[in-house]
């Protein structure tokens, strides 16, 4: 044992304990996975600081507060897509066809998105959350990614007009962002390698080409014929668009039961909580859904007939009530486990029908490629959707479908 000059031993000196150099970064991922995880209100600093095994005065060190880490968090998944389609764009490379150029970002994004699938769409749920001057920096972050792809697109198809070309790289980076919104397992070979045909698949439809949509939809803001006089359809209906406007957590029953007509009491009567009052609503929705897909199914004659069938009628429903799409990808982290569980099972019963229907279509795919495809197909209605300001005339429709059924057959 160590000694001192008078003979007595000593300890050993302890080891100096250092900051890692890139704390920060590791404040931030586990941050960032864990508002895409669980939601941005769902989490709170001490929960990120124990993640690290760090205090909570260790991670004010690098962050004020929470509001900062998922600005960082947000900007930083965002941004992560810009500097990677940048530097595709910017790539020294003697082959400077548009089509090389356009492959090189197709490539540089989907690497970036399969290496950051846990954490990728953060931007695309919580981002709802951010300050209006936050947000658009944000935005304005997307849409520089969005002009890396239609760029050369429009050097490549010289007859795409400025609008379409946006339409179809928004369809193309909805496509590569739709693992962030799924847990299905693939090697990340097979994930790249399928993103990428299917995102070229969509990139070379023809809009102009597209036949407009056969059915008729109601518009969603026409008021004719009698009201709704439920005072529990009432309450679903103003619940989903005040949580689409502003948000779950930042809506009050209060606010909710005026929107109806009501007191706050009396919404009680209704619904025992928020929560329950939007577990309701997706289950209202999610019931829609399945008369909707019973009678396509029950209308056709074979498969690649179910699945147009299913996408018209998948479009047709999220265009009319655009809010309760939103709101179910944004939302229903807040839902109690047992609810959550009982709709995730919902949504995977409705996929799996497509799934059936598009390997029966293409015998060549297996189940779980299937999947991936069938999540992006479905993605693509609120991605290209909100693009098209969820228009509900037959033209725009009929684009919509186009772009599904290019992302099923590619």
């Amino acid at each position: 044992m160590p000694q001192t000059t008078t003979g007595r031993p000593t300890s050993a000196a302890a080891p100096v304990r250092r900051r890692p150099k890139d704390r920060k970064a590791q404040i931030a991922m586990v941050a960032a996975q864990a508002f895409s995880e669980r939601g941005y209100h769902a989490v709170g600093v001490d929960d990120i600081a124990a993640t690290l095994g760090i205090s909570g005065p260790a991670l004010y060190r690098h962050f004020p507060n929470k509001y900062a880490l998922l600005v960082h968090a947000a900007m930083g998944t965002v941004g992560g897509l810009r500097s990677a389609s940048d530097a595709a764009v910017e790539a020294d490379d003697p082959d400077r066809t548009p089509e090389a150029q356009l492959d090189r970002v197709l490539r540089a994004l989907i690497v970036t998105t399969v290496e950051n699938r846990k954490t990728g769409g953060l931007y695309r749920w919580e981002g709802r959350y951010l300050r209006p001057d936050d947000r658009d920096l944000m935005r304005a972050e997307f849409a520089a990614v969005t002009q890396n792809v239609a760029r050369p697109l429009r050097e490549m198809r010289s007859e795409l007009t400025e609008r379409e070309a946006v339409i179809l790289a928004t369809a193309a980076l909805s496509v590569i962002g739709s693992i962030t919104a799924h847990s299905a397992a693939l090697a990340n070979r097979r994930i790249e390698k399928l993103l990428l045909g299917t995102a070229w698949g969509v990139l070379r439809c023809d809009l102009a080409a597209a036949a407009p949509a056969t059915t008729t939809i109601d518009d969603p803001t026409a008021q004719r014929g009698l009201a709704v006089t439920s005072k529990r359809e009432l309450l679903l209906a103003e619940a989903v668009k005040i949580f689409n406007d502003r948000g779950y957590h930042e809506s009050s029953i209060e606010e909710i039961g005026a929107a109806a007509g009501i007191n706050a009491s009396s919404v009680y009567r209704h619904f025992p909580s928020k929560a329950d009052l939007l577990a309701a609503a997706f289950h209202r929705a999610a019931d829609r859904l399945a008369l909707a897909t019973a009678a396509a199914l029950g209308a056709s004659a074979d498969p690649d007939e179910a699945l147009s069938r299913l996408s018209a009628t998948y479009i047709d429903l999220a265009f009319a009530h655009p809010e309760v799409l939103s709101v179910y990808f944004a939302e229903i982290g807040n839902l109690p486990k047992q609810e959550r569980t009982n709709l995730r099972n919902v949504q995977r019963l409705h996929v799996e029908e497509w799934v059936h229907l598009l390997t029966a279509v293409r015998p060549e795919l297996s189940a779980v490629e299937a999947r991936f495809l069938v999540h992006a197909a479905l993605g693509q209605t609120l991605d290209v959707g909100r693009l098209l300001h969820f228009d509900t005339g037959a033209q725009a429709r009929g684009r919509m479908q186009a772009l599904m059924l290019t992302v099923l057959h590619s």
